[in-house]
């Protein structure tokens, strides 16, 4: 889990830069993804923007969620009545809550055994991880 507590000013960039964490390990590992802008009737209750990022099942021929990357506004801040003090204003604010379920590790290696399988049933191992498995085929 990917979890912000942030300025109300900083809360969008502070989204995409949950986003962008999250796509640079599935570009690390050139695994085919895309990333959907959930639109207002597929956000939950509590969330003002939120982004899918899925990868792609060569086995169900479809796009799977990997991860999901939400900002809440002072939504949840306000429930549970947290806060910073401004700075310039001298004002207590409500902070902006965000979350990103990072990359769900089981969906993950089912993306990387389908989109690195061979035809003869052999797993190549991405080039990034090279380096720590010691090896780059599994027989």
């Amino acid at each position: 889990e990917m979890v912000k507590f942030v300025r109300p000013e900083t809360s969008l960039n502070e989204l995409e830069n949950l986003v962008n964490d999250a796509e640079d390990i599935l570009k690390a590992l050139q695994i085919p993804y895309r990333i959907l802008m959930l639109c207002s009737g597929d956000l939950s209750f509590s969330a003002a923007k939120c982004y899918d990022i899925e990868t792609w099942s060569p086995a169900e021929k479809r796009w799977l969620e990997a991860s999901s990357c939400s900002t809440f506004g002072d939504f949840q801040a306000r429930r549970a009545n947290i806060r910073f003090r401004n700075e310039s204003t001298k004002k207590p604010e409500f902070v902006h809550t965000l979350n990103g379920s990072g990359l769900a590790t089981s969906r993950l290696m089912v993306s990387l055994l389908e989109n690195y399988q061979t035809p003869e049933g052999k797993i190549i191992v991405p080039k990034v991880l090279q380096k720590y498995t010691g090896f780059n085929i599994i027989d």
